[in-house]
């Protein structure tokens, strides 16, 4: 080899020599960046609440005893559904489109001089998908518009007795119940708050015998049925609940065979209620304290 190819050959082996050792190596493409979805994300339905509202039900004197039913204020709970006014508390059947119970105290704080109302209308308070009973769905079919938790128990202020109108609070009675033997004992409670006694009281239908309305039914109850706990004084609430506490229990039909009888003929036990209607009285009450009392049948 010639003196210049050997110095040239050797310049390049070099410049060769110098690019490897610096190692340069193809800069790696970009990682490919998450794909976003185009899809709408799903927002997932919240479950309907089973909880009742802890500030209106829990601890309230209207519902002192307990909740018969556990009802919920869930629009879910179309045949126990919960509803808590000032004035009482219920359980709102939207199929019998009547009251399960309702649960209310009854001492001289709810007694005044407020004429009663009269102003029968349906309850908006009701779910709006619920077909709300109006006062002219009784019209024609016989039976009174028979109030469970009366107007004479809300006489404190207009308010409060213009709320036992609503239809909520209504099932249909014969008139011989209605304005008889149901009236009678209504009309017994305020005789022992007027003596200083603290009532709770729960009411209600039982049963069915067919029902009324033209378009939307109200189920007709085959029995009327209450469930009175008298304490004796104002003011003593679950602590004045004792053994010997007397409580009363009724279970009458709802038909024109109890004219002429008076309400206690149809006292029973609080047992016999709970095994007629499938509710729990007194279930905040002592265990053994609502044993002895629901067993036992009035005979005062």
């Amino acid at each position: 080899m010639k003196q210049g190819y050997r110095g040239w050959a050797i310049a390049l082996v070099l410049v060769v020599g110098i690019i490897s050792g610096c190692n340069l190596t193809a800069p790696s493409p970009p990682s490919r960046l998450p794909q976003v979805s185009r899809e709408k994300p799903r927002l997932q339905q919240p479950k309907p609440s089973t909880r009742e509202p802890i500030s209106s039900a829990i601890n309230n004197r209207n519902l002192l005893l307990g909740n018969p039913s556990n009802a919920v204020s869930s629009i879910a709970s179309i045949d126990n559904y919960l509803m808590v006014k000032p004035q009482y508390v219920m359980s709102y059947n939207s199929k019998t489109r009547t009251a399960n119970w309702v649960s209310w105290q009854l001492n001289r704080s709810w007694i005044g001089a407020a004429d009663r109302q009269d102003n029968f209308r349906l309850d908006d308070s009701l779910p709006d998908a619920w077909y709300k009973v109006r006062p002219n769905d009784y019209t024609g079919s016989g039976y009174d518009r028979g109030h469970i938790a009366p107007s004479a128990d809300r006489t404190r202020n207009e308010a409060d007795n213009s709320a036992t109108f609503l239809m909520t609070n209504m099932m249909p009675q014969v008139p011989e119940l209605n304005r008889g033997l149901w009236g009678d004992l209504e009309d017994y409670c305020r005789e022992l708050v007027q003596q200083g006694k603290e009532l709770y009281i729960i009411a209600g239908p039982v049963g069915r015998k067919g029902s009324i309305g033209r378009k939307e039914k109200i189920a007709v109850p085959a029995k009327n049925w209450k469930v009175i706990v008298v304490l004796d004084r104002q003011g003593l609430g679950m602590q004045g609940i004792t053994a010997d506490t007397r409580t009363i229990a009724v279970m009458m039909p709802n038909d024109a065979s109890v004219k002429g009888s008076g309400w206690k003929s149809f006292r029973v036990s609080v047992k016999q209620v709970e095994r007629e209607t499938g509710l729990n009285f007194l279930s905040n009450v002592l265990s053994q304290v609502q044993q002895v009392i629901e067993s036992k049948t009035d005979s005062q």
